[in-house]
């Protein structure tokens, strides 16, 4: 194909759709670009078929189950997940390098390549960042690891991966983010105001709905979905989970456990404590719960604590959750992260205020409405129009 004319626009993620926050995130995007753009070029796993979408699917990038289990890949997951990206932003550039293009839409962490092809071809961009600065993201999970485990953190992002966003942000023309929080996390270390854009994650307001509560007794019934890792902070909730008295709470994990090191925290937190660990809907889990709590280190919207509002649930956050922006005195609490002693005060306010947890809940379901899936797909196929409409004129301007 040549000619501005015949180029389409694409949309490039490596998680597939609806397989964990991430994925769900993906899907929205899926689901309003390809009703927003009818040439829409699709590249990464899809999980089932989409009637008219030009899809091209990667081949099979991923190290062997075997190689990653039995050898150092068991460790060094920052560098394996690097490999992983790194192979396919090589492909996905390939693939967009031998057709041209004239929009693109990219995830981070996968796009370098593609960002440089874009600028070789005269695209216009915007990248997809779900989290806050991602240097600060690695900044977090270092002082975590020295203070939980001792050691030096080797998980995702390495230092090769902090290096290979940044050169995004600076490649990419538009840099999408969820949150207003993620949007000062990117400002903080140098990314221009102008580049930009929020528009918050959408929720299924159909699937998460409230249950009716239960009659708080016995121990207070608290649910963390996630990833058990230590930019979660779950060894943050254990901790004051022990300190106030083990016998007042029980605890929901639904989420899988991301390294070694981390599984083994909560092994040993976990001990004399009422904790129950399976991969589980979260939705059900939710429904279950009296109190969502997620002391995250760094989430750029943190979809599972909009998720537990929309149940019905009051929420315990951090001030670097993107979602926490949804959350007043009414709803919950948002305590600054890795603060240990905010964290145990708010966990005892629930605790002895039970009494008033359904309410809460009720006006978290209230306050999260405004970001039902539909309202936010509106929201980012406008957006998405102005920033490739914008920077597309820009650039005309500056050839002529």
């Amino acid at each position: 194909m040549s000619g501005a004319r015949q180029r389409d626009s694409v949309l490039a993620f490596r998680t597939p759709p609806g397989i964990g926050g991430l994925g769900h995130h993906a899907g929205h995007v899926l689901d309003a670009l390809v009703d927003l753009v009818p040439d829409l070029r699709v590249c990464g796993p899809i999980t089932q078929a989409r009637h008219g979408v030009n899809h091209a699917v990667p081949p099979d990038l991923l190290v062997s189950s075997w190689r990653r289990r039995y050898t150092w890949l068991r460790y060094l997951t920052g560098r394996y997940q690097l490999e992983i990206d790194r192979r396919f932003g090589e492909w996905l550039a390939t693939e967009l390098s031998a057709r041209p293009f004239r929009n693109g839409y990219f995830f981070t962490q996968i796009a370098r390549e593609s960002l440089q092809a874009a600028r070789a071809q005269g695209a216009t961009t915007v990248l997809d960042n779900p989290n806050g600065h991602i240097r600060d993201f690695a900044a977090q999970l270092c002082l975590e690891s020295a203070r939980w485990t001792g050691i030096p953190y080797l998980g995702h992002p390495s230092e090769s991966m902090v290096q290979r966003v940044e050169d995004e942000y600076r490649l990419a023309d538009r840099i999408r983010v969820s949150s207003t929080w993620a949007k000062r996390s990117l400002m903080q270390s140098g990314v221009s105001e102008s580049k930009i854009v929020v528009v918050p994650q959408g929720i299924d307001l159909r699937r998460f709905i409230p249950s009716q509560p239960a009659a708080g007794s016995g121990p207070l019934k608290i649910v963390f979905v996630g990833s058990v890792s230590l930019g979660k902070g779950f060894p943050y909730l254990l901790q004051a989970m022990s300190r106030l008295g083990a016998r007042h709470f029980s605890l929901e994990i639904v989420g899988a456990t991301g390294d070694p090191w981390s599984r083994r925290l909560l092994q040993r937190m976990s001990a004399g404590l009422d904790v129950s660990h399976a991969p589980d809907d979260p939705c059900a889990a939710y429904q279950r719960g009296e109190l969502f709590v997620l002391p995250t280190l760094h989430d750029g919207f943190g979809l599972v604590v909009a998720e537990a509002m929309a149940c019905g649930l009051p929420v315990i956050t951090t001030d670097a959750c993107g979602a926490s922006e949804w959350i007043d005195d009414s709803s919950g609490w948002v305590v600054p992260r890795g603060n240990s002693d905010a964290l145990i005060a708010a966990l005892d306010r629930a605790l002895t205020h039970r009494d008033a947890l359904p309410e809460m809940g009720r006006a978290a379901r209230r306050a999260i409405e405004p970001l039902g899936a539909e309202s936010i797909k509106l929201q980012l196929q406008h957006a998405v129009s102005r920033m490739w409409r914008c920077q597309a004129n820009r650039l005309q301007t500056k050839a002529s």
